[in-house]
């Protein structure tokens, strides 16, 4: 057979140092089994680091006349890119308070001047090997974790789904809303006033447990869920009980489980099921909360919630129009709604249009909204 023999790519190791003897004879030890990278001072060598992505270990001199090693060693710490990047520290000094503030800038070996090959060459591989197994970890946790969240988010969207597939009128329902909530918070957090309650990482939190919002719904009986007509007010007051229902049901699992810590996500899946009914003014339920008392979760989740319940065909009404259903909101301003959270919506209602639009499949909601646009 003929062919090209492909080579095992070299690893790369960076040797910092300003006088160009120690360079040379540290690149003649590593030259056989390494690709090597030079700098002559502190200055070059972070240039270097930045921009070439293949640098696996540094040789680092501690004693140079610009930046010396220990401040190269902790700017290089202090980035995501370059933090994990074993750096090994040579030096003519071998005391202790050397090692010591080595350390504590973040290196992971010493190697004494003059140097010894075997003992460079053997620092080197171990500390390659630790930084490589310390990589395929990592690359293991992630792909662990990302299966994991998977999994999570198919359990939402089933568990979810129970409640909505009894009535077929709802539709997309879970999807506009879990993209109405994404949006609106996203926009929220550009506000300083909710720079303490959301971040990036709570807006992913609050969009993933956004389906859950009716879970409770799975325990009200049909002749009251599915009432073609107006609701008695005995009928009304069991409607409310999804709340507490979808509550309950997420933190039994909990307990259940028997987790000593609650997470984020659970927290506000919770605070969205039992919350997204309250109204600002102090009228709504489960609880009678007034403003701010009702969660954050739950006063996003309230907006979106009612904006597609109005643009949606229910048993009992048609579909109102985009037009119709941003009035009704803009007029709960300050009773039903958070009033910032109200303008904030009011601000982006094309972006909601587009998204409801863009995931409803029934007719007749469909040429309502279109009719918008």
């Amino acid at each position: 057979m003929t062919g090209e023999i492909k080579t095992k790519r070299k690893p790369c190791i960076l040797v910092v140092d300003d006088v160009p003897e120690n360079i040379e004879i540290l690149g003649s030890i590593l030259r056989t089994q390494f690709s090597i990278r030079v700098a002559s001072n502190g200055t070059e060598a972070l240039e270097i680091v930045e921009k070439f992505s293949d640098i696996e270990l540094i040789l680092l001199d501690v004693m140079m006349p610009d930046i010396d090693g220990f401040e190269v060693c902790r700017r290089l710490k202090e980035h995501y890119p370059t933090r994990k990047i074993p750096i090994i520290f040579v030096t003519a000094k071998n005391e202790v308070m050397d090692e010591t503030s080595g350390f504590a800038a973040g290196g992971v070996d010493y190697i004494t001047k003059p140097v010894s090959p075997p003992i460079v060459l053997a620092r080197v591989n171990t500390h390659l090997d630790l930084f490589n197994q310390q990589r395929l970890l990592e690359k293991m946790v992630s792909e662990r974790t990302q299966e994991l969240l998977k999994t999570r988010d198919i359990t939402i969207y089933t568990l979810s789904s129970l409640a909505e597939i009894r009535d077929n009128e709802t539709g997309d329902h879970i999807k506009r809303t879990q993209r109405y909530v994404r949006l609106l918070s996203s926009r929220l957090l550009e506000a300083s006033h909710f720079r303490t309650s959301l971040n990036d990482e709570t807006i992913d939190l609050l969009s993933k447990s956004a389906p859950l919002h009716d879970v409770g719904k799975i325990g009200i009986r049909d002749n009251i869920l599915l009432k073609p007509g107006k609701l008695s007010a005995e009928e009304f007051e069991i409607i409310k009980t999804h709340t507490t229902i979808g509550r309950d049901a997420i933190a039994r699992g909990v307990i259940e489980i028997g987790w000593e810590k609650v997470s984020s996500f659970l927290e506000i899946a919770c605070e969205i099921a039992f919350s997204h009914h309250e109204k600002w003014d102090g009228s709504g339920y489960p609880q009678g909360l007034r403003g701010e008392q009702i969660p954050v979760s739950g006063r996003i989740m309230a907006i979106c919630d009612v904006y597609d319940a109005l643009i949606s065909k229910r048993s009992y009404k048609a579909p109102f129009s985009h037009e119709k259903a941003v009035q009704i909101i803009r007029e709960g301003r300050e009773i039903h709604f958070d009033p910032l959270i109200t303008d904030t919506f009011i601000s982006i209602e094309k972006e909601f249009l587009d998204i409801a639009v863009r995931y409803t499949t029934l007719k007749e909601e469909k040429e309502s909204l279109e009719k918008s646009i």
